[in-house]
C-alpha cells in the first residue's frame, strides 16, 4: 500500500522522463529533419481544410491533382 501510494504521488510526466533517460539506446534526433517533416504535416493540415479535397469530391485523377495544386497556391499565396 505504500508503494501504491509512492507511484501515485508521482506525476506521470516524471515517470516518462525517468523512462527515457533509462533507455539503453536513446531515440535520434535530426532537427532539419523534424523541421521538414512538420512542413509537410502543416501544409496536409491546411490542404484538408478544403472540404473538396479531405472528402475526395472529385472522382478523375487529373481532376483531383488539379484541385490539390490550386488549394496548395491558394494556401500559400494566402499566407
Amino acid at each position: 500500500m505504500q508503494q501504491a501510494c509512492e507511484i501515485g504521488s508521482q506525476s506521470a510526466a516524471s515517470r516518462r522522463l525517468s523512462r527515457q533517460i533509462q533507455r539503453k539506446h536513446p531515440h535520434a534526433y535530426d532537427p532539419k529533419a523534424y523541421k521538414g517533416r512538420n512542413l509537410i504535416e502543416r501544409m496536409f493540415c491546411r490542404l484538408k481544410d478544403f472540404r473538396r479535397i479531405a472528402t475526395r469530391y472529385d472522382k478523375r485523377a487529373d481532376i483531383f491533382l488539379s484541385t490539390i495544386l490550386l488549394a496548395a497556391a491558394l494556401t500559400w499565396w494566402i499566407n
